[in-house]
C-alpha cells in the first residue's frame, strides 16, 4: 500500500499484522478439501500519520459472502437509533437514500413508517443513511464525497461506524477483515467529512459490537454539540491518533489466540465436545491462527441457510444449523459474536450454561 485511502498521505505505520489467513468472507462447501494456499492472504492494518485513519493495508481477496441473517441486536439498535435521532430533531425533510452494507439490515422501513419516501438516484435526499457500510469502500475519499453529494444542501447524513476506540480498548483485533477497508475514530472522520465539505453536528453512542457511534453530519462547518465534544475528548485521552496506542492490538491478538488454543486443547483432553455458534467473518482469522480443526471444534452453528453445509475457511470445521447444534448435545458452545448471547439464549434454551464468550 502506497497511499492513505482517505487523504492520500504516504506516512503509514503498521499497527497490526495478523499474518497470512483465509479470506474472511468465503466459506467453501463442507465436502471441499482444504486447498493449499487457502490461508495465504496477508491481513495488515496501518494508521495514517496525516489524517489518523486506520485502514486495511492491502486486500488480495475477491470473495462473495454468503448472506447472513440479520441479528436481533442489530434490529433493536436500529429502532433505538431512529427513535433517538428523531427525538433530537435530526429526522428532517421527506426524502431518504440509504447506502447499504453487505452485512444486511436496513433502516428504510423505519423511515418510511415515519413518512419518508425514497429519493431517486439523481436527486439529493434530505436524509442520507450509511450504517456500517462505508467501511467497505476501498477509496474512502471518493466514498465520502459520494455521500456528501447525495445529501441535499440543507440535508443530514447519518453515518454509523464501529468505533476504533472500542476496537482498541476491548482488544478487538479481529475487527480487521478483508473487505473492511477503514476503521474510524471521530478525529479521522473530521478530516474525511471536511474534505467532502461536511462536518459532524451531533452524535450518539451504542453498545453494539462493543461500541458503535452514529453521527449526524451537515454541509459546511458547524459547531458540534456536547456529544461530539465528549467523544473527541475521550479519543484525545486514549491517544487514538497515535499509532503506538492502536498497535496494542498486536498484543491482544497474541493473548486471545493463545488462550483459545489452550482452552480448546484442555477441553479436548478431558473428552468434552466443543461446538461454536456463528460462522462470522471475524472468527475466520481467529480459527486459522489457533489452528482449529474438527478435533477441537466439532462444528459451527449458524442461522444463515446459505452458510449451512459449508465450512470455516482454512479448516475442516463444518457449518451446521442451530437445530443440529442442539441435537448434538454439546458440552460447551463457543460464541464468536458476544452480541448474540441474549437472542440465542432465548431461542436455544436447552443450551443454557454451556455458552462460552471468551475462554
Amino acid at each position: 500500500m502506497r497511499a492513505c485511502r482517505g487523504c492520500g498521505g504516504t506516512d503509514l505505520h503498521t499497527v497490526l499484522d495478523v499474518g497470512a489467513v483465509p479470506a474472511a468472507d468465503y466459506f467453501p462447501p463442507a465436502d471441499e478439501p482444504v486447498r493449499a494456499g487457502e490461508s495465504a492472504h496477508p491481513l495488515v492494518m496501518v494508521l495514517c500519520e496525516t489524517c489518523a485513519l486506520a485502514q486495511l493495508a492491502d486486500d488480495d481477496t475477491v470473495t462473495q459472502e454468503p448472506r447472513g441473517v440479520e441479528p436481533q441486536a442489530l434490529r433493536d439498535q436500529a429502532e433505538d437509533a431512529v427513535s433517538r435521532v428523531s427525538g433530537a430533531g435530526w429526522l428532517r425533510g421527506g426524502s431518504v437514500r440509504e447506502f447499504g452494507s453487505p452485512h444486511g439490515g436496513s433502516w428504510l422501513p423505519l423511515l418510511q413508517e415515519r413518512g419518508f419516501s425514497l429519493a431517486t438516484p439523481q436527486t439529493p435526499a434530505s436524509l442520507v443513511l450509511d450504517t456500517l457500510g462505508i467501511m467497505h469502500e476501498p477509496d474512502q475519499r471518493a466514498a465520502f464525497r459520494e455521500r456528501a453529494e447525495s445529501t441535499a444542501p440543507d440535508g443530514v447524513l447519518l453515518l454509523q461506524y464501529h468505533s476504533l476506540v472500542s476496537i482498541v480498548t476491548e482488544g478487538q483485533w479481529n475487527a480487521l477483515r478483508h473487505g473492511h477497508f477503514a476503521y474510524y475514530s471521530l478525529h479521522a472522520l473530521l478530516r474525511l467529512l471536511a474534505d467532502a465539505g461536511m462536518s459532524p453536528a451531533s452524535a450518539w453512542e451504542f453498545d453494539l459490537y462493543g461500541g458503535t457511534v452514529l453521527i449526524a453530519a451537515v454541509h459546511g462547518q458547524v459547531a458540534p454539540d456536547a456529544a461530539v465534544a465528549k467523544i473527541l475528548a475521550e479519543e484525545n485521552e486514549l491517544g487514538i491518533c497515535d499509532h503506538h496506542a492502536v498497535s496494542t492490538l498486536q498484543g491482544a491478538l497474541d493473548e486471545q489466540v493463545g488462550a483459545l488454543r489452550e482452552w480448546l486443547c484442555a477441553e479436548s483432553a478431558t473428552g468434552r465436545r466443543v461446538f461454536a455458534y456463528s460462522a462470522a467473518s471475524r472468527a475466520v482469522a481467529l480459527f486459522s491462527l489457533a489452528n482449529v480443526d474438527r478435533r477441537l471444534v466439532q462444528a459451527v452453528a449458524d442461522a444463515s441457510p446459505t452458510k449451512q453445509g459449508r465450512r470455516m475457511p482454512g479448516t475442516d470445521v463444518p457449518i451446521i444449523s442451530p437445530a443440529d447444534l442442539t441435537s448434538s448435545e454439546p458440552d460447551k458452545v463457543l460464541l464468536t459474536l458476544p452480541d448474540l448471547l441474549p437472542e440465542i439464549s432465548q431461542s436455544l434454551p436447552s443450551l443454557a450454561g454451556r455458552w462460552v464468550v471468551r475462554p
